[in-house]
């Protein structure tokens, strides 16, 4: 399992030693040690201005902006989904509607939500969850529309109502593979969160890869990223072992 992670470390060192041999102040590819080197003097030196180790003040501004907007869109997805996978109506009327917007690039429309909504945290969050929520809509649904026949008549022969069957029989049921679609979607938000921060903000993990490279900072870029995917991880190793404890009986691979 550590193998392609050993070779990749490897690769990179024989890379940076190459390049150093032919010139010893190279910035492209930092020696490993001086990337520990950073990331030390990163996350335990407070800037001299604010006062604040701007490595967590990043950190926090961008996990901020991305826990609102996933959890956005996890909101409207789970009442969409259900709607759209239970009621015949609402899927002939929804689902092109969704279709269409799931085709629309979210970086195109990135301008769009600075102009209307501002610079401030409100588009960023909403870019996120304008990015993510087609998605997460068609796959909740398709759950929903999934469900075994036998399950709603039998609910429907109880006197079950819509909201009921939504509720006691597909939401159950729909939560597992929200989960699921969530941890397929960190990857995009997190990168509709990067672009929007650096296009505008004055904090965050992406604001601050993109305000080092003018100076070749590659040392800080690389730290960046190495956190930036340790984060990823992260969260989706908290959503998976969120899914087995609170679903058991869920089917593997959600």
């Amino acid at each position: 399992m550590a193998i392609p992670f050993v070779l990749v470390l490897l690769a990179y060192g024989i890379g940076s030693e190459a390049r150093r041999a032919v010139n010893p102040a190279d910035k492209v590819l930092p020696a490993p040690a001086q990337i520990v080197e950073t990331a030390q003097r990163l996350i335990t030196q407070p800037d001299k201005r604010s006062g604040d180790i701007l490595f967590w003040t990043d950190t926090a501004a961008s996990l901020e902006r991305l826990g609102y907007g996933v959890a956005i869109a996890a909101g409207i997805a789970l009442v969409f989904g259900l709607v759209i996978g239970i009621l015949p109506i609402a899927r002939t009327m929804l689902s092109p509607f969704v279709n269409v917007l799931s085709m629309i690039p979210p970086l195109a429309i990135l301008p769009i939500l600075f102009i209307m909504l501002g610079l401030g945290e409100v588009s960023k969050v909403a870019l996120i969850a304008i990015g993510i929520t087609p998605f997460l809509i068609r796959d909740l649904a398709q759950r929903v529309a999934e469900l075994p026949p036998e399950q709603i008549v039998k609910a429907q022969t109880l006197g079950a109502t819509s909201l009921a069957i939504g509720l006691r029989v597909a939401l159950p049921q729909a939560l597992p593979r929200l989960l699921g679609s969530l941890r397929l979607s960190l990857g995009p938000a997190w990168l509709f969160l990067i672009a929007a921060e650096a296009v505008a903000a004055d904090a965050g993990l992406g604001y601050r890869i993109f305000l080092v490279r003018r100076y070749l900072a590659m040392d800080v870029i690389l730290t960046y990223v190495i956190w930036i995917t340790l984060l990823a991880f992260l969260l989706d190793l908290a959503l998976r072992l969120v899914s087995r404890f609170a679903f058991p009986w869920a089917e593997e691979g959600l």
